[in-house]
């Protein structure tokens, strides 16, 4: 167990300081302003300055000074009495005040931000409830040396709920988003001009689709869409948006992607319209094909996937086309392409985590539904080793090596609903 938050929080933001410690701001239902610290080292949260405004839904940015600005969101005056807030803030770790800095030129919630290479901050889309539009094309930039936020060009097209991502050059993407029906519109913005430019479409309008980054610094982007689309492009920042091979079978959910070491992308499992699937296949980054390769030897969706530090994968858990939980495993050898049993768990599992420790054993924890039992798979001899479970039952919850080798583990769902609390695994102890 790790410390609790000291104030139960939802749609809040979490930033990683220069000194290793984690701001948690905003995003409570109580409309309070205080913020707090988590220190790795002894585990506990403690509450430092209060910001200037409640909020939530807002963007946080570390600055190359170390400061972090707080921007946007709902500002709380009652259960249901919420507004979009075009004020900023700047948190100083040094001494853990909150100062307000200049506001945005736009009221927002829900936007993107950009710590751009020239240290200044890109705001770009909006989902402002409070306006008859839904969404806008405005852009702004902050400068941290004056603290003022100034307009810069415009989107081509609205949009609310963008994502954004800064690219090797220095230059920003975004693509998709939309004020009623996502558009597949992609546009670049250029720092140096302030403008932006077309960077071609998307294909295909997409919804909970899965996105790789692969080692040729192209982006994957496959599947989604109402019932499982079996498309699947690249995007290239020299030649924008190009249609490549297709997926063999179309998925909507609960599969898995993996990155093998051989620079091949393994896709596993999932539901389709006509069920949850045992079908698996390869995606080759040099010519765009997918292949077909050995089915799982269950079908399965929600299930867990590791690459082992032996270039094998191990699928764990999940559920079955019959809606059974599993608790069954299985590994895929990328030589051959075929899919083995291996030992099963000692618990049926879905929306469980597994977590590649750095002895290359696999902690693998919770999911159920609603258990807290965990157990440790050793590769070497192929077994499972039952451990001390997590003090809390929970699943849809998430599993984050830790630098030093300990595993944290974070929220979830328990028996009562939603959960705050945290807990660290030490493998050293098996405590």
């Amino acid at each position: 167990m790790t410390g609790p938050l000291n104030v139960a929080r939802r749609l809040h933001t979490a930033s990683l300081l220069p000194n290793g410690k984690v701001l948690v701001a905003g995003g409570t239902y109580d409309s309070s302003s205080v913020t707090e610290i988590y220190d790795p080292a002894t585990g506990a949260w403690t509450t430092t300055g209060s910001m200037t405004t409640n909020r939530q839904e807002h963007t946080a940015t570390i600055l190359t000074n170390g400061m972090v600005l707080v921007a946007g969101g709902v500002v709380q005056g009652g259960n249901f009495n919420t507004a979009a807030t075009a004020s900023a803030e700047l948190y100083d770790p040094t001494n853990g005040t909150w100062t307000a800095t200049g506001s945005m030129t736009t009221n927002r919630q829900d936007q993107a931000a950009i710590l751009l290479t020239n240290g200044m901050v890109l705001v770009v889309a909006n989902h402002n409830a409070n306006t008859t539009l839904i969404g806008d094309t405005s852009a702004e930039l902050y400068n941290p040396a004056s603290g003022t936020w100034s307009a810069t060009g415009s989107m081509k097209v609205t949009r609310d709920k963008a994502a954004a991502l800064l690219l090797p050059d220095g230059e920003v993407l975004v693509a998709g988003g939309g004020s009623s029906y996502p558009t597949p519109l992609a546009e670049i913005y250029d720092p140096a001009s302030g403008q932006w430019r077309v960077a071609g479409s998307l294909l295909s309008n997409r919804s909970a689709h899965t996105v790789t980054l692969l080692p040729n610094g192209q982006v994957l982007i496959a599947g989604g869409g109402g019932f499982g689309s079996t498309s699947a492009e690249l995007y290239n920042p020299n030649t924008a948006w190009k249609a490549t091979g297709s997926l063999n079978t179309g998925r909507t959910s609960g599969e898995t992607m993996t990155l093998l070491t051989n620079g091949m992308v393994l896709v596993a499992g999932g539901s389709g319209y006509t069920g949850v699937m045992s079908a698996a296949e390869l995606y080759n980054p040099t010519n765009g094909v997918w292949t077909a390769t050995g089915n799982l030897t269950v079908p399965r969706a929600y299930h867990t996937v590791t690459l082992l530090t032996n270039g094998m994968v191990l699928v764990a858990g999940g559920i079955d086309d019959h809606g059974n939980v599993l608790s069954s495993a299985e590994l895929y050898n990328p030589v051959t392409g075929a899919w083995t049993n291996v030992d099963g768990m000692s618990a049926s599992r879905e929306f469980h985590t597994a977590t590649l420790l750095t002895d290359g054993r696999v902690l693998v924890a919770g999911g159920g539904t609603t258990i807290s039992s965990a157990e440790i798979y050793d590769p070497v001899n192929m077994s499972w080793q039952t451990i001390n479970p997590m003090l809390t039952p929970r699943w849809h919850h998430r599993a984050t090596l830790l630098p030093g080798g300990k595993v944290l583990v974070t929220g979830g769902t328990g028996t009562s609903g939603a959960l705050s609390k945290a807990e660290l695994y030490d493998p050293a102890t098996g405590t």
